[in-house]
This record gives structure tokens, sequence and C-alpha cells, in this order.
């Protein structure tokens, strides 16, 4: 986003990047996977916009993914609807589950995994291939933290980075040399054959401390990109990478003495967030900066699948569009390791710390760190949105926000649903007379009531 107070319709704009969509749902079936409540759903398009993408989102995904207009338009449609079917049998498969993706020109194919056969044919009602694999998504994460635990203990820099990837059914360590991955393996006592050692020379670094482009200046010293807005109570804000600055640091417009604002919380190691809490005269909006300067709207923050399209915009390199590779890597960088990051083969470069990564018209995460440039290509990772918003309190400003939710006959209960919380796929909730279950990570807001939303709640 510009830090400069950029008039755009009265309002100064506090963002800097795209955003993404939503998804549809058909009825689940088969005997080992039970069905889901029956009623009429509607389209990922009827209801989350899918159909409705920016200019700027299409010409990005046309330009880096080299799709046709046509195919860029089905994909963001088709990894909508997929995120819904995903999280309903997510939900039925329980802890058989291994993992769910899409892949495709237009994402057209979206894939379950579970750890058993009999699931098979449910999966495959649901119109999604179904794969047959020996570890569940569970098992996979508890080893890969026993994975992190041993590289905290050991020299992490030879071994940087390591993932879950669904679509092998293995947890992945990238290490600079193989003799590393193995030892790593071996102090942590996990079973090889759940393991595979990457070898690579990349070793990623955050990504700050270049002027360029849209940005802000953090204690005259060095340079960020601003995330998304948020408010938190009355204060206004921006979301942003926890290792561009302190709590208590100061923010200027870019390449000024403008004051801007303070950062109030930040995290990094461990974690890669913060806020900045501005001063009067800079007003959030729903609004993130696009290709060549245009701006897109932010809709919500549900999470996109692994194989789904995402765009992201930064100070350096402007806007860049690819794809996610993996959720919950742990990045070790000079700085100390993160964990929780999402990997993606979107390019970046130092500055772009802090920009806001969107799918659709779905927030996902700000810019954290990664290897590589924009002229040769390269990898960058992200720290998701939804656990930034729900760990500093946060509400995500969106377009549809304002929109009231209906009135429920019972709001007293202890899981009763409420606007501003983040909901994590599986979550329950009540709603009026009725319980729902969480389809799809995201922050309620009005406009997204469970009874309304059946892309995103499921009727229990």
């Amino acid at each position: 986003m510009v830090g400069r107070h950029t008039a755009r319709t009265g309002r100064a704009a506090l963002v800097a990047v795209g955003a993404l969509a939503l998804a549809a749902v058909h009825p689940a079936a088969g005997a080992a996977v039970p069905p889901p409540a029956p009623g009429p759903v509607p389209t990922a398009a009827q209801t989350l916009g899918a159909d409705r993408p920016s200019a700027a989102m299409l010409q990005a995904l046309q330009r880096d993914l080299k799709l046709t207009p046509a195919q860029a338009t089905a994909r963001l449609v088709n990894e909508a609807e997929a995120g819904t079917r995903a999280g309903r049998l997510r939900n039925s498969l329980g802890a058989h589950f291994a993992g769910a993706w899409v892949k495709g020109t237009t994402a057209a194919e979206l894939t379950v995994a579970t750890t058993r056969a009999a699931d098979a044919t449910a999966i495959r009602a649901q119109g999604a291939k179904a794969a047959v694999v020996t570890t569940s998504l569970t098992d996979l994460l508890a080893v890969k933290t026993k994975l992190d635990k041993a590289a905290s203990r050991a020299k992490a820099a030879t071994t940087p980075v390591r993932y879950v990837d669904v679509r092998t059914n293995r947890v992945v360590v990238q290490a600079t040399s193989r003799q590393a991955g193995n030892a790593l393996v071996k102090a942590a006592g996990v079973p090889a054959k759940q393991v595979t050692v990457r070898v690579s020379n990349e070793r990623p670094r955050a990504l700050a401390d270049i002027v360029g482009g849209d940005a802000y200046d953090i204690d005259a010293t060095f340079r960020c990109s601003i995330g998304f807005s948020v408010t938190k109570d009355t204060q206004n804000g921006f979301a942003t990478a926890g290792h561009c600055g302190k709590a208590g640091s100061k923010t200027t417009a870019a390449g000024s003495s403008v004051q801007q604002g303070t950062f109030q919380a930040s995290t990094f190691p461990g974690k890669d967030m913060a806020w900045v809490g501005v001063v009067s005269g800079w007003t959030t909006t729903p609004e993130v900066r696009g290709e060549a300067g245009k701006t897109v709207d932010v809709a919500g923050s549900v999470q996109a699948l692994v194989g789904a399209s995402v765009c992201r915009s930064g100070t350096t390199s402007g806007w860049h569009c690819g794809t996610i590779q993996q959720e919950n890597a742990t990045v070790t960088y000079e700085e100390g390791t993160v964990n929780g990051l999402t990997k993606t083969d979107v390019c970046g470069e130092p500055g772009d710390s802090g920009g806001p990564y969107v799918a659709g018209a779905q927030a996902q995460g700000v810019t954290s760190g990664g290897s590589g440039d924009c002229t040769s290509g390269g990898t960058t990772y992200f720290q998701p949105i939804n656990p930034l918003l729900k760990d500093l309190g946060l509400t995500l400003v969106t377009a549809t926000a304002q929109t009231n939710a209906p009135t429920p006959q019972d709001t007293t209960a202890a899981d009763a649903w409420r606007t501003g919380r983040v909901y994590e796929a599986g979550a329950t909730v009540s709603y009026g007379t009725a319980r729902y279950q969480c389809l799809q990570s995201h922050q309620a807001q009005g406009a997204w009531a469970p009874e309304t939303t059946p892309a995103l709640w499921q009727r229990l």
C-alpha cells in the first residue's frame, strides 16, 4: 500500500495487495462418510462472489500462471468451490483425513486423502479424487513437531525448512546436504519412511530493509510493506510482519517524515506477526493494491487449499501470482525460527515483507520471507492471516463486514457463533436453535452467519 495519504473516494488506503473468493457445496454420500445435512446449497459464486473477480486479479493470474481470461475466471470459481467440498470431507473423515489439494490449469481436480480405503466411494461421490495413504495429517504434523524440536537443539541453519507435503503424504526436510537432513531425522527419532530429505542451497531470509514501491518506514531506518487494514476496538491500523518492527516502533509515510502510527504488538521469531495502530488522518479500507496501482476489495479471510492460486503485493517487486505449495511450514532465518508459515512459488524480494497475499477476494496472509527474486524466480513464505487476527485480537476490514447478521434465537450459549471470532475448520458453534460445523478456516463477519453461508458452515 502507499505510505502516503493517498485519497481514493475520500479515504486514505491502508492496504497493499489483492484479494480472493470462496466455495460451493455438493451433498456427500457413501457408507464410510456421513452425508451432510439436507437442504439447498448455493454455488460458490452465489455465496461469496467468486464469479466477480477483480480485473487486477484476473490479469495477474493470466500473466503469471499463463492462463487465458476464461481459464483464470474458471480457476478462481473452481478453487472456491473445492474448499467447501474439502471442508465437508475433512469433517466427515475425522482422524482418517490426510489432506486435500487442487491441481490442473483451472484447478478443476480436487483430491482428498484418507487412511481408510472404505472412504474412497464417499470421496468420489463429492466429485473429488480419492487418495488412500498410510499416514493421517494429524500424525504427519506430529512427526514435523518432533523434527522442529530437534532442529531447535541443533544447527537449524543446515535444515532451514520443514513442512508437511500432503501430496506425497510425507514430511519434507529442506537441508543444505543429505547428511544434515538425515542427521536431523535421526536426532528427532522419527521413522525415516515418513520423511523426505530435499537438498537445496536455498536459505530463506526475511524480506526487509530495501526502499521501493508502496511502503512505510520504521523508525526512519528501514522499510516494509503494509498488509491488510484491521481494527481493534476503536483503533484503526494495519497488519504486517513481526520482523518489521517491535512494539513501540514508530512508522512514517514512505520517504517522508509524515507520522503514520506505532507498532502496537509484534511477535518474531516463533511467529511473524504484528500490527500498527495509525494516527488520525489515516482511514482503513477493505482495498488492497494490485497491478499498476489498481485496487481490489478484500471480502474475508477464508483459507485457500494447497494448490490454489494466490497473489502477492509488495514494496519492491509489486504484484505477482503463483500457487500455494504447502501449509504449516517451519522456516529458520538468521534471526530465528518461525512456525506455521505457508510456502508459495510466488516470487519476492527484500522490502516486500509485511505485504498481503490474496486468493480470489480472500486475505491469506502477510509476507514473511523467501529466497530467489522476481527476475529468476523464487519461493516465498507468508504468515497466515487468521492466526494473526486471532492472536492479536484484530478484526479484518472487509467489503462485506458492514452487513448485519440475522439475529439468532439464542446468543447466550458459551459456544454461540459471534462475529469477529476466528473459526478453524472442524470447529462447532450454536446459532439459533441449530448447531453448525466449520468447513473452512475464516474470521466470522455479519454477512456470513452459519444459516446463510453453507460454503463455510455445515448444519449438524
